[in-house]
């Protein structure tokens, strides 16, 4: 990778973006409504590093800490233009009015402007999402044939809008659990086995491959295999396109991200870490099914795994327990309740706890993450980046690596990595934080 970079590499956000979404439910009309308030002056776009964050240029002294968005060529959100698939037919307006998430007085002044917004048939196989059904989908003879018509929407919605570029984002419902195989392994075995139909190739994958194929950036949002073989991540090198995942880091995990490094710095042992869950919206209900929820608990213990090192400090770590459950509970709709009890231990064994009762929304928490990553991924191909973008696992509960490198979970390194990516980009310094340099 070369290390080198000025601005004038980096394309300009000229024309139209078109953030193509895979699935048009809470999170997807929730983000919609989100971005169309902001543009109204409606609402602040809380949440979004690339709307409402600085960062710091050069020295503490020097006081330059422009806006990210004023620092980077980034899409502005006047020029978003939004598309979806999904296996329900309900526009963007009806699926947030059922969704529940918005408040009626949040939507209404966007009706006009959201009932546009009817998705596309979608590429769906009930096989991998048991708890979902719809009328909208997609038929064709094969899953090549599937995707192919994928790529016809694509280039058809490029076309009918008039966007100058396109992202893709999935964030549509956790599919069922899978491992890779040597389906999986190329890009030659990989269409083959689209030819076959074989049942190794999941919904998901045929969205990345079809993105991929058209050089559109694309990020995966749920626990999903979808993009975490080598035959795609081998095709979004030879097409040069950047891609991430994966599943947004929204809720428990999140609280984890920042809890576990503080733990850790302070070198106190933890015996236990047991987390619950209760959410009520379709997310919760497809997890419902045992094989959707594997999928999902993969993606959610790894990050104290890979936070406390326990095989580097075996004394402290060496034998924590995780579990982490998940339970539907319609009530609650959106809004989801984590609860954490976390067994820790100091000073000569001594034993403490940490409880925690995270009343979060879900799709209010999973919005900005969508923003994000589809300005960051268009900013990534204009840079010229390709592959895995790594600097982007702030995002994500499971970040995506290089092979055989183990993904950095601590959400402040993930921060500073993504702010240092920034700096790299636009020719700045990098920021290390040693500060001998105000004491000489």
């Amino acid at each position: 990778m070369e290390l080198n970079r000025s601005p004038d590499q980096i394309g300009a956000p000229e024309g139209k973006l078109g953030v193509l979404l895979v699935g048009l439910g809470a999170v997807s009309t929730t983000f919609i409504a989100g971005v169309e308030s902001a543009r109204r002056g409606l609402a602040k776009p809380i949440g979004s590093l690339t709307q409402v964050n600085t960062i710091r240029l050069g020295k503490r002294t020097d006081s330059r800490t422009p806006l990210i968005r004023d620092f980077v060529p980034l899409a502005s959100l006047d020029d978003l233009v939004f598309g979806a698939w999904d296996p329900i037919p309900d526009n963007a307006f009806e699926s947030a009015r059922v969704c529940g998430v918005l408040r009626p007085e949040d939507i209404d002044p966007f009706k006009d402007f959201m009932s546009e917004i009817e998705p596309m048939s979608a590429a769906f196989d009930t096989n991998y999402v048991k708890k979902l059904e719809g009328s909208n989908v997609k038929k064709g003879a094969s899953k090549r044939e599937l995707a192919e018509q994928l790529r016809e929407d694509i280039r058809k919605f490029k076309e009918e809008q008039g966007c100058d570029r396109l992202v893709m984002i999935w964030a549509a419902s956790t599919e069922i659990f899978m491992k890779p195989t040597d389906v999986h392994s190329t890009l030659e075995s990989f269409e083959k086995a689209m030819d076959e139909d074989d049942p190794a190739i999941a919904p998901s994958m045929l969205y990345a491959w079809a993105a991929l194929k058209e050089k559109v950036p694309f990020a995966n949002g749920a626990p999903n295999l979808t993009l975490d073989i080598p035959a795609l991540i081998d095709l979004s090198l030879v097409n040069s396109v950047p891609v991430g995942g994966k599943d947004f880091k929204t809720g428990q995990t999140l609280m984890k991200t920042i809890l576990a490094p503080g733990l850790k710095a302070r070198m106190l042992g933890l015996s236990g870490w047991f987390s619950t869950n209760i959410l009520g919206n379709r997310d919760g209900e497809v997890l419902d099914d045992p094989e959707s929820f594997k999928t999902k608990e993969e993606s959610k213990l790894g990050a104290l795994e890979h936070i406390l090192q326990p095989e580097m400090y075996p004394d402290l770590y060496g034998e924590m327990y995780h579990k982490v459950r998940i339970n539907y509970y319609p009530p609650r709709g959106d809004n989801k309740e984590g609860w954490d009890n976390i067994d820790i231990f100091g000073w000569m064994g001594y034993p403490m706890q940490v409880k925690i009762d995270f009343l979060c929304r879900d799709s209010i928490l999973a919005a900005p993450i969508v923003l994000d990553l589809a300005l960051f991924l268009d900013l990534a191909a204009r840079a010229g980046l390709s592959g895995i973008q790594e600097w982007l696992s702030f995002y994500f509960k499971a970040p995506q690596t290089a092979p055989d490198l183990y993904p950095e979970h601590d959400i402040f390194i993930q921060h500073w990595k993504l702010k240092n990516t920034l700096r790299w980009l636009m020719g700045e310094e990098q920021i290390t934080h040693l500060g001998v340099e105000y004491y000489d």
